[in-house]
Parts: structure tokens; sequence; C-alpha cells
């Protein structure tokens, strides 16, 4: 996929209030960690996620996502009546029914014209629905489009920790599956791209590459649990390592393809967004495609795994702090469940983004959040 016609105009994330910590997490799994024996510091030791945070329980993923959309109309002065396409991207939705993108769609007050859905692609929703808006852009069918996604992950944690606790036959290799679960945190991005001639950045959008090794579905699936009022509970199983595994080379392969339709070399990459699942995954995914890590920029130390929100919000930060300057090829890696890859390639110019929510103190311009 290759593109002359469309820019990455601008970003709006909400980040949460409530941080929790791994220890905190780790205080409220010690009936396990008594059982098994397991040593204190195990979860940040194994994942680098030191913590992650929550939205309170009450909100709705709809309710968030129509705040950051709103941030990222605002920063780029987009106006509504010329939004052709609202793309709901997250794991994390509303209802089954109707589709949280027609909520959002109604309170943005967009055109009725507009195409409305919701994508579900795991941890590649978002990125998903870029490339979608991406072709209907170059295609001529619409001026702009948002996509925007809301992971709210306080259920999955919490439902992970009871259950944990309440299961007193699982062994240390069992816990193992679970671990993915404890990194999730919440977090809320909107991307929005016009055509260039509607652009006021010249963030052009150089090419996206996708590839689908599907025989790997079956390394990570959540269902929706029963509790004793026959309610739903998430859980999710995971092996960790064999998906990270094949992640990787699935990242490979895409990597390969994404160097052929961008024209770029590792060396003519300025800055990349991977994917936030932990600092070991970061780091073997960059060896592997051949890129430096200082010229990475993570957030995964601090905010966890956000899912479908992950790579756009670190995507904001990283221009927000000036960490991708004009001038910069910069490319998004995009690595999900099933197993599924995107990347992503544009060509910087000015930043135009809108966020709600406190970064910590600690993140610099190129400081330690960027070089893990």
């Amino acid at each position: 996929m290759k593109y002359q016609n469309v820019c990455i105009e601008g970003l709006g994330y909400c980040l949460p209030d409530e941080i929790v910590t791994s220890a905190d997490i780790e205080q409220r799994l010690a009936p396990l960690y008594e059982r098994l024996r397991l040593p204190e510091g195990r979860l940040e030791l194994m994942t680098g996620i030191s913590q992650r945070r929550f939205f309170p329980d009450v909100v709705q993923p709809g309710d968030v996502s129509i705040h950051s959309a709103r941030n990222a109309m605002a920063a780029t002065g987009i106006q509504p009546g010329d939004v052709g396409a609202l793309i709901h991207g997250s794991v994390c939705r509303d209802f089954l029914e109707p589709a949280t993108a027609c909520r959002v769609h109604h309170a943005l007050g967009l055109p009725q014209e507009c195409v409305v859905y919701d994508v579900s692609n795991a941890c590649l929703g978002i990125l998903s629905g870029a490339i979608q808006i991406a072709n209907m852009i170059e295609l001529g069918q619409i001026k702009a489009g948002i996509v925007v996604g809301t992971e709210t992950g306080r259920h999955l944690v919490d439902n992970t920790i009871e259950t944990l606790n309440q299961s007193e036959n699982l062994s240390r290799s069992d816990i193992k599956l679970a671990v993915a679960s404890l990194t999730i945190g919440s977090a809320s991005c909107a991307m929005l791209l016009c055509h260039k001639d509607l652009s006021r950045t010249g963030n052009q959008m150089i090419a996206a590459s996708a590839r689908a090794h599907t025989q790997h579905h079956d390394l990570c699936h959540s269902v929706a649990g029963k509790n004793e009022t026959g309610g739903g509970n998430p859980l999710m199983q995971t092996d960790s390592e064999k998906l990270m595994a094949e992640g990787i080379a699935t990242g490979g392969a895409t990597f390969a393809d994404f160097q052929a339709e961008s024209g770029w070399s590792p060396d003519q990459i300025d800055r990349t967004i991977c994917h936030q699942v932990g600092l070991t995954h970061r780091k073997l995914v960059l060896e592997k495609l051949g890129l430096p890590i200082e010229n990475d920029f993570a957030t995964v130390q601090w905010l966890g795994n956000t899912g479908a929100a992950a790579l756009p919000t670190t995507l904001a930060l990283a221009t927000q702090t000036q960490f991708i300057e004009a001038g910069q090829n910069v490319a998004l890696l995009g690595i999900g469940s099933g197993i599924n890859c995107v990347m992503i390639g544009a060509q910087w110019q000015t930043t135009l983004v809108s966020g709600t929510g406190d970064m910590p103190t600690n993140m610099e311009r190129s400081g330690s959040l960027a070089a893990g």
C-alpha cells in the first residue's frame, strides 16, 4: 500500500489519573505468592512494567473515546463537516451492538453521510482503522477521517487477580499463562487523517504493509467468563513465550514487505514506535529488524500494555515531547495476537496533538523512556 495524498494530521489522547504499580498488584496476589513461594518484584522484573493506569470503574470506552476524538479535532482544526469516516478500533467497546462508533459519531456532531463502524483486530484495531481511512482518502472518497479507541483494562486485571487467588491447584507454569493479563493498562487515543490539500502539517503517510500469520491464532485468546450473577468477567490466556517468538518472526517478514513498499532501508528510518507489550519484546523486535533502540520511544514502563491504544498513544507522546522532529521518517511497527502485523511509514513535519492526563515528570525529549 502506497500513498501520495494522505496526511496523519493530528492526535488526541486521554490518560487515566489512577496509577497502579506492579508492586500493588503483587500485594493483592499475596495468597498466590505465599502458596507458590513466589519472590516479590517478579512481575516488574519479567515485564519491565513498573506501573499502569486505570479509568474509573463506571467509565465506558465510548465516554473516553469521545474526549480523545474531540482533542484530535481541536488540535487540527478540522471541521465536523469534513470528516467522512469515524472508526472505533479498540478491543474494549460499550456493547456488542450497536457499534461504539455510533455513539462517538453522535457526540462529535459528525455528518450523517459519514461512514461509521467498529473495527476489531486485537492490538491492531486503531492502526487497521487508520489504513482503512487512508485508503478512502487516497481513493478520493472522503476528505478526512478519525479512528479512535479506548482500552479499559481494570476488569481484566481485577478478574485475573481474583481467579489466581481462588485457584488453589495452580502451578508456577500455570501462572505464566496469566502474566500477560497482569500487564494490561488503560489509555485512549484518536488519529485524524486527512487529504494533503486539507493538511496544515504535511505529515505525509508514505506506505503501509500488513501480514497475517494466522496459524498462530490460538496463542492468545480472551473470553468473557461467568460470575455468580451471570454477568461476564473477562479472562485471557497467553502463551507469552511462543507468542513473542512467533510475533517477532511475523514482524521480520512484514518489515521486509514494508521496506519494499516504502523504499526505506533501516538506516533511513529516523524514529520508530513499536507496540508496547514489554521491554524484552521491544528489544528483540528492534534487534530482529536491525533498528537502533535509541531511535525508539517507549511508554510501556508506566502505561503497561494498553492494547490497540498503545502504539498511537505512544506516537502522540513522542511527538508532544519533540522526540519526533520535522523531516524525520517515522515507522509505526504494530504486532497483534492472531498473529497479525501492520506497519505504517510517514514523513513527519509538524505535530498537532492535544492530550488529557498527566505525563510522568521523568519523561524527557530523549530520556529514559526513549532509551528503555
